[in-house]
């Protein structure tokens, strides 16, 4: 059915900014109508497509770009899709940069470029969600600013909340917690192993929920970050994947191996992304260790411990059943098997040791092994450490041409590096390299948001988020778990 919208020309108010690669074609701009005076363009129920000469200057369009023609605008209920062919390439001074501007109550929602006009025009819209999809054959979507919804406002939900202030990529629209409390900005019962404690925080200027089904529906919010508690991870992520909302939910995925088979899958059939917030790749001192791991900068890695303790935890009210946590082995010793997965690759077996409650590790020690060689690598972790000890974290790799050495953590309340990160070389000298780190609290956390923003920004996969990285991280922590019971080698 045709639709053609009798507005009249309008100027620019509006205007944003996309790097597009030299070898695209076709782009097309995802619209919305936000002006609600603007009724002559909503209420279209079907699909309706009208042509470039009965169009007027409300679509968003190319300026300063000459070659660039508009085809043809589709009609979605609320949203508009403008497509347009770049109609010359030979002998053209291409600029990279794309400025699309749009006019009075149209807000521009989002960008999907490809090389031919079908893979543009495979970007669609949800009729229940207002959200863009991509189906097969499309190049991901460049959005013009991720608006995040967070779901859980307790010490995670607070540090994503603190992580993305200032980011340019990804910033807080809506919150969603059953804390009447929280909801009116009274964070002040927030305390962590690290950090600060909350206290009040501005929420004016955000859409605030208490229930999650309400903050995925809201047609602002286009990114889910859910930090509730694990149990209530499946539900939430589940309904973000069907909402077609791009979603990181915190570590781990989940306690149980078939809900985190079942999110993965959903979000591999949905074709929404799906992140898993392993924060560890992000901070400093182990995105350098990574790095050398990978790049073999130094050699082979030959060999290497990694230690991460707690003490019983007593500042979260959602973290004092271990129960429903996983137990230690779970929820805190995670964070090495995913770290040792993304920088070693998957080992095929395990030996463990360890301390079992109520079925569940609390303590454990592995040693990992991989088929055809690879390091000597061992592990520490648990939850059964002194008060006094609050968190602690350290490695010591050793690879064929330098040992690299880090150990921190949080003693009664103050945060100690007892060995800051060392480069020890095998000419005898010892250097403290440069690392590329922010003095804030959260800035790990801020980098692993960018991550996830930039990846859904350009469809490129961020293996340090990726949601089966974490399967596998969580299926060695049942691997372990088997080792302990059986006191044998254990396939993982």
């Amino acid at each position: 059915m045709s639709r053609k919208p009798s507005l009249p020309c309008l100027l620019p108010a509006q205007c944003s900014r996309y790097q597009l690669d030299h070898d695209i074609r076709t782009i097309a701009v995802a619209c919305r109508i936000a002006n609600p005076n603007l009724s002559q363009l909503q209420g279209a129920q079907n699909e309706g497509i009208v042509g470039h000469s009965q169009v007027p200057k409300f679509h968003a369009v190319p300026q300063q770009l000459p070659h660039w023609q508009l085809l043809t605008c589709v009609f979605f209920g609320d949203m508009v899709f403008c497509y347009h062919k770049r109609m010359a390439s030979e002998g053209v001074n291409w600029k990279p940069a794309l400025l699309f501007s749009a006019s009075p109550g149209i807000e521009i929602w989002g960008i999907a470029a490809a090389a031919d006009q079908r893979s543009a025009s495979a970007f669609r819209l949800s009729h229940q969600t207002r959200s863009v999809r991509q189906k097969k054959g499309a190049l991901q979507g460049h959005w013009e600013m991720l608006r995040s919804g967070i779901v859980g406002i307790g010490f995670m939900g607070y540090t994503h909340f603190e992580a993305m202030r200032g980011l340019d990529e990804i910033q807080v629209a809506a919150i969603c917690s059953r804390s009447e409390q929280k909801l009116a900005g009274d964070w002040s019962g927030i305390q962590g192993n690290f950090g600060p404690p909350g206290g009040q925080v501005d929420v004016s200027g955000l859409a605030r929920y208490t229930d999650y089904n309400d903050l995925i529906a809201d047609p602002n919010v286009n990114f889910i970050d859910v930090c509730t508690p694990t149990e209530r991870h499946k539900e939430v992520v589940l309904a973000a994947i069907s909402a077609g909302k791009p979603v990181l939910v915190e570590k781990p995925i989940a306690v149980n191996l078939d809900d985190a088979r079942e999110m993965v899958e959903a979000a591999a059939v949905a074709e929404v992304p799906l992140f898993v917030a392993h924060v560890l790749p992000f901070m400093p001192e182990f995105q350098y260790a990574a790095e050398m791991i990978r790049s073999l900068s130094h050699g082979r890695l030959l060999g290497g411990h990694l230690r991460r303790v707690i003490c019983p935890p007593d500042w979260s009210e959602d973290m004092t059943d271990f129960r429903k946590l996983g137990g230690w082995g779970i929820d805190l010793h995670i964070h090495d098997n995913h770290f040792i997965t993304y920088s070693c690759g998957r080992p095929q077996t395990v030996y463990s040791r360890g301390l079992l409650q109520d079925g569940l590790v609390n303590h454990i020690h592995t040693s990992y092994s991989w088929d055809g060689g690879g390091p000597a690598l061992t592990c520490v972790s648990g939850g059964i450490a002194a008060n006094g000890l609050q968190f602690g974290h350290a490695f010591e790799f050793y690879f064929e041409k330098a040992t690299l050495l880090f150990e921190a953590g949080t003693y009664s309340g103050e945060w100690v590096v007892d060995r800051p990160l060392s480069l020890v070389l095998n000419d005898g000298t010892i250097s403290k390299p440069e690392l590329n780190a922010s003095d804030s609290w959260c800035a790990a956390f801020t980098e692993e948001l960018r991550a996830a923003a930039n990846s859904v920004r350009t469809g490129k996969k961020d293996e340090a988020l990726d949601a089966r990285a974490a399967l596998d991280a969580l299926d060695i922590c049942y691997a372990e778990a088997r080792s302990i019971k059986s006191g044998t080698v254990t396939v993982v």
